[in-house]
């Protein structure tokens, strides 16, 4: 694997994929690769302040939250990360646009959790493991791609992505029982004996088995009878000695 050297420096994200019959701008996405052997010091994350924020798209509206971590390790080598594992509990999901009292927000939870979307009964958790690290060269581009266009077309690869990226980032993601390896840069900075992590990216949710509504059926788009297959992801992490 190679390595991330810490010096500071910061990690961002990009993107590249496919919806319908115009690209979207979501993750690079293959098969589940081979972890990568963690060596150094092993960080324990800090669990109330490492998330998933998600943001969820259709033409007549938004929804975004955000998935807790239950647990999680960083393994760093002098100024170098050289592995990394992360747990979030789905069963934990906030919606944050509206109000836990509101009888939609219970309705909206309930959905996600049944197996129209994660499936939580099943598999209550997803995790995150890095596989390879690679720098992110002068001459890379992170390019923002045409998407069917509504009041609520998913959010651009550059306004999630954090500034100045160095890295490219590949990890396994599994979620509802099926694993994908994805690439993204990330924002990753080390300061007295800490470690914080940050990316934005764009997901299919559908090569995870989140089809519901999955817009590549939809056959009248015009109705707006679908949901964006694009979700956005923004991750924080925070590990200590």
């Amino acid at each position: 694997m190679r390595t991330i050297k810490l010096s500071g420096l910061f990690i961002a994200a990009a993107m590249i994929a496919f919806s319908c019959n115009k690209p979207t701008e979501t993750v690079e996405t293959t098969e589940a690769q081979e972890v990568a052997a963690a060596e150094g010091k092993t960080l324990e994350i800090v669990p109330t302040e490492t998330t998933i924020a998600w943001r969820g798209y259709k033409p007549a509206g938004q929804h975004f939250g955000k998935i807790p971590a239950v647990e999680g390790t960083l393994a760093v080598q002098g100024e170098e990360i050289t592995g990394g594992k992360f747990t979030f509990d789905i069963t934990g999901l906030k919606i944050e646009d509206m109000q836990e009292t509101d009888e939609s927000y219970g309705k909206l939870w309930g959905h996600l959790q049944s197996p129209d979307f994660f499936d939580a009964a099943n598999y209550p958790q997803a995790t995150f493991e890095i596989t390879d690290v690679e720098p992110f060269s002068a001459g890379d581009v992170i390019e923002d791609k045409e998407q069917f266009v509504t009041d609520n077309t998913p959010k651009a690869a550059s306004e999630i992505t954090p500034e100045n990226p160095t890295h490219w980032i590949s990890g396994n993601l599994t979620m509802r029982g099926t694993t994908k390896n994805i690439k993204f840069p990330a924002a990753v900075s080390i300061e007295n004996g800490a470690v914080v992590a940050k990316a934005g990216f764009n997901i299919d949710r559908t090569a995870w088995g989140l089809a519901y509504g999955d817009e590549a059926t939809a056959v009248d788009k015009a109705k707006d009878k679908f949901i964006y297959n694009t979700v956005s992801l923004e991750l924080d992490v925070k590990a200590v000695d």
